[in-house]
């Protein structure tokens, strides 16, 4: 081989470029094929039962290609796995582990070489190279296979063939929890054009083109508002902060200038639209948070209905006579809202995330939903299908068997989701009579009713970004006023916890670039942007108190603090602020201030700034990877992250022991606050506050009152012995499963006949 780094490296970016995962593997053994100028390439890919697919090949009967499977072991593609190490064979046939398939029309070829691709420490494939002469490939070729190997393991693991292609060789597909539940129904394809493929286009007459983007305004604004009366009769207000969302996004002065100035430097109607819809979507996807990260699918979602109305489209109205499963890349407001009550079964999307607002739409209406499938072979309007939104499977064309038992697991689902109802307006108190705080997370106006519809007690973070992003200029003290007073008086009564502007990092604004940093999240992000920008942090905060005028429930939440000087600083602005409000004339009060407790270095500070706040909260995401030095959205080293690590649970027991000791109340919000395992244990070391998505709500006081603090303390006692999360989780979730709440983690329910025991009031 000559310029093996040359070639190595067209390889990898030509796969790398291809957009359909079919097409990077069949470009994987071509290339190879080609630049080794061998007879065979042939890529292996392991299922869930560790057999390997031939999943592509160049040279082998076109036949054998992604109907062979090697069983577990057997064979050289077997010995590669089991090895994890490389075989190189002059005679394949002559060697003890020669395991013959005649579908592959294999036995022409004699030179052997097959490597192994492993991610994250497990062996997810074998890539194979053969040849019809009688040799041992040499070191150089074996060294590149190895090379090569291990880039494409990073690039398959994250391809949707990693789940897909493999699931459904047996008509499975595997997703993303979107929404809980059993839904069995008839497929219907929401196929409509999509606005990321409209390209742009001169545009001959800008004036009539503005004209008719005011008037596309008007129908897409009736549409929306037809849309929400046509689902309010089912949820009452509940999500109707969804369709505000859109309607707010339709009348924004950014955006709709963005697609005017598209307009008038040339560029047709779509092609305007499709630029300023990208541009305020890409804001968001390219967060590393993942509530803010999935507010691009809402902004595509309305770019996209705003094309299909440009274009005559419509949702129509469907008149089922049986279940409705709607599957489509995005399944709109739109659609949803055209499906008859009681008709709609599931809801498939080949994209998006469990954070999007059709998953928020889903799980409001009880729909089960899965999202991210990537594409789904042999799928057609009118075909039976599966929706395990537990599991976050989906299976196409079911036999008589499998339909039967998912036809008792939805009855049995259906009885859960009662129980859970029953106990919506009920106290989390625990068997022996503990009081626990329940908050929701929030940052958009669409979930507010959300919350207070699955009793969230509180706010026990209110991300206060979106405002800022999705302008062109920062918001105005009056702006930011109208955005938060509507919070805070949805929940009169109850705490808000609004969490100071934490931009930075990953979270950028378009005004206001700031230039590359070499270690983004130790940089220029949090309290340390906005006091160095002290101006934006006044009118923040003076927006906030004002907002909480008569109303008098705001606590205002510092994050990334590190250092008591910051904490000073704030304090003084905050003093400031209060007392300009008051010469001004307006009657403020000082509100309540508290900490995050996500930088490791606070927690050691604790007892200094205990005469400075009012309270803790512990931000579990960002604590966790700083802890354990793993971004839990790389992933290279995501399948290492565990918020149940020893450590983790250590640090947390120290910060409750502290907060204590000065008497500082204090709450968890982040992934662990919704995770079953982490909870017990959380309430085991002395937690009485959680903050999750409103949707975790219900689950978790079902687990609360279930549960006695004598049994969690038992657990997080027993947790501390354990050197690995897995022997914690194991341990926990045996519990939970002796308690009869197995359906916490496992995504079954017991049924109407072993019911779950929820106490009555």
């Amino acid at each position: 081989m000559t310029n093996v780094i040359h070639q190595l490296a067209r390889i990898v970016q030509t796969v790398a470029l291809a957009e359909q995962p079919i097409d990077q593997v069949n470009l994987v053994v071509e290339s190879i094929s080609t630049g080794m100028a061998v007879d065979v390439c042939s890529l292996y890919l392991a299922n869930s039962r560790g057999e390997m697919l031939l999943l592509a090949s160049r040279g082998l009967a076109a036949n054998a290609v992604r109907s062979v499977k090697i069983p577990p072991g057997k064979g050289l593609v077997g010995l590669v796995a089991t090895s994890r190490h490389p075989v190189n064979l002059a005679d394949a046939e002559s060697h003890p582990a020669f395991y013959y398939i005649a579908e592959t029309e294999e036995e022409r070829f004699h030179g052997f070489c097959g490597v192994p691709l492993v991610h994250t420490g497990k062996v997810i494939g074998v890539l194979v190279v053969q040849g019809r002469d009688v040799r041992q490939f040499s070191e150089e070729e074996q060294g590149f296979l190895v090379t090569l190997a291990a880039h494409l393991a990073l690039l398959l693991a994250n391809s949707p063939l990693a789940s897909d292609e493999l699931g459904q060789q047996e008509g499975r597909i595997t997703g993303i929890r979107g929404a809980p539940g059993i839904g069995i129904g008839y497929c219907r394809l929401c196929d409509h054009g999509e606005l990321y493929a409209v390209a742009n286009a001169p545009c001959p007459d800008a004036t009539g083109a503005l004209r008719d983007w005011h008037d596309l305004l008007v129908v897409v604004r009736r549409e929306i508002e037809q849309e929400q009366l046509a689902i309010a009769g089912e949820l009452a207000d509940s999500v109707a902060g969804i369709f505000s969302a859109y309607t707010m996004l339709l009348a924004d002065p950014a955006f709709l200038g963005h697609v005017e100035k598209g307009i008038i430097a040339g560029n047709w109607l779509p092609g305007a639209l499709r630029q300023a819809i990208q541009h305020f979507a890409e804001l968001f996807r390219t967060m590393d948070d993942p509530y803010l990260k999935a507010r691009h699918e809402d902004i595509h979602h309305i770019g996209n209905k705003l094309y299909n109305a440009w274009r005559g489209i419509r949702a129509e109205t469907v008149l089922p006579d049986r279940p409705v499963i709607l599957v489509g890349a995005q399944v709109s407001v739109s659609e949803i809202a055209a499906v008859p009550a009681g008709m709609l079964a599931g809801i498939v999307c080949l994209e998006g995330s469990s954070l999007s607002h059709t998953a928020v739409l889903a799980n409001a209406l009880g729909i089960p939903a899965i999202m991210g499938t990537g594409s789904i072979r042999n799928l057609a309007n009118d075909c039976l299908m599966i929706v395990d939104g537990n599991s976050a499977q989906v299976m196409l064309n079911p036999g008589a068997a499998l339909l039967a038992e998912y036809r008792k697991l939805e009855d049995d689902q259906r009885f859960l989701m009662q129980q859970l109802e029953q106990i919506r307006e009920l106290p989390a108190v625990t068997t022996d009579g503990a009081d626990i705080t329940l908050y929701t997370n929030t940052g958009l106006l669409a979930d507010i009713s959300p919350g207070l519809r699955n009793g969230a007690q509180g706010v026990g973070l209110y991300r206060t970004e979106i405002p800022f992003m999705i302008r062109n200029s920062f918001p105005s003290e009056e702006e930011q006023v109208a955005v938060y007073s509507q919070v805070l008086s949805a929940y009169r009564g109850k705490p808000v916890h609004m969490r100071t502007l934490d931009i930075g990092g990953d979270k950028q604004l378009p005004y206001f670039p700031v230039e590359n940093e070499e270690n983004p999240a130790l940089g220029w992000r949090g309290i340390r942007f906005t006091l160095d920008n002290s101006q934006l942090l006044m009118t923040q905060v003076r927006a906030m108190i004002r907002a909480a005028q008569g109303i008098d429930n705001l606590r205002i939440l510092l994050p990334m603090v590190s250092s008591t000087g910051e904490l000073d600083d704030f304090r003084e602005l905050l003093g400031d602020a209060v007392g300009q409000l008051l010469a001004e004339g307006y009657a403020v009060q000082r509100p309540a201030l508290g900490v995050m407790i996500e930088v490791p270095a606070a927690i050691s500070q604790i007892p200094f700034w205990a005469d400075k706040i009012d309270f803790l909260s512990i931000g579990s995401n960002d604590l966790s990877q700083y802890l354990l030095a793993l971004d839990r959205n790389n992933p290279r080293v995501a399948a290492r992250y565990d918020h149940v690590h020893p450590a983790v649970l250590l640090e947390i027991g120290r910060v409750l022991q502290l907060a204590a000791e000065y008497q500082i109340p204090v709450s968890l919000c982040g992934e662990m606050a919704s995770d079953p395992v982490a909870v017990v244990l959380l309430l085991g070391l002395g937690l009485r506050t959680l903050s999750m998505s409103a949707t975790k709500i219900p689950r978790i006081k079902w687990l609360i009152r279930s549960l006695s603090i004598e049994t969690a303390e038992r657990l997080s006692q027993e947790a501390r012995a354990c050197r690995y999360p897995a022997d914690i989780r194991a341990r926990v979730e045996a519990a939970l499963a002796a308690a009869g709440l197995q359906d916490l983690f496992s995504g079954h329910t017991t049924g109407a006949g072993n019911p779950v025991k929820l106490r009555p009031a």
